[in-house]
């Protein structure tokens, strides 16, 4: 089975959270018949890879300062033509972060999400509005390694308590829909985790 059916196939089996989720999954599987899905040449929607970070303890999120979104924010970024969009999660958070070891902690799907770009400029050029259709997934990495910033993407690096990953991000959807969400998910996640 090729990468692109192994997705469509995770995706078809992912149990939905909320009512966000499920919609949200049927509209990216819909997106995933589109040839030119996973490459921003499609200037509607493309495939991007999200992740939510955890340090080992799993009391700490990973988040960067964003320059386009002016927030805090989780790490992740284009397919760009890339069908392994776990891979994409982890070279995002290497590249974002300066941190070099980052592993899943499952190779299933954390969360699913639709999200809205607005129009900005990058690197000189306009890029109109858009979709990114997300898949995220659940990382982990050593919050006592060295992090550097990606100058042209992001300002800051830093580690919060998942309550301080919400607020520190300026933007309420993603606080409210997204962030709280997967919170709220990594708790349950943790919950099933934990020895009798």
């Amino acid at each position: 089975m090729e990468q692109r059916e192994k997705l469509q196939e995770q995706i078809r089996r992912y149990r939905p959270w909320n009512e966000q989720e499920a919609a949200d999954r049927e509209q990216l599987l819909a997106a995933l018949s589109l040839d030119d899905i996973f490459l921003r040449d499609n200037k509607a929607a493309h495939m991007t890879a999200s992740a939510w970070t955890v340090n080992p303890a799993g009391d700490k999120i990973l988040m960067v300062y964003h320059n386009i979104f002016d927030s805090w924010s989780w790490l992740g970024g284009h397919a760009d033509g890339d069908t392994d969009l776990l891979a994409v999660a982890v070279r995002e958070v290497r590249e974002e972060s300066g941190i070099t070891k980052v592993m899943p902690l499952s190779e299933e799907i954390f969360s699913l999400e639709i999200l809205t770009v607005d129009g900005h400029e990058k690197k000189g050029c306009y890029v109109p509005s858009h979709l990114h259709l997300n898949v995220t997934y659940l990382l982990q990495a050593d919050d006592g390694a060295a992090l550097s910033v990606k100058p042209d993407e992001n300002s800051g690096v830093a580690w919060f308590t998942p309550k301080g990953a919400v607020q520190a991000s300026t933007e309420p959807w993603f606080q409210e829909r997204i962030y709280g969400k997967l919170n709220r998910k990594l708790e349950a996640w943790q919950a099933l985790r934990q020895p009798v």
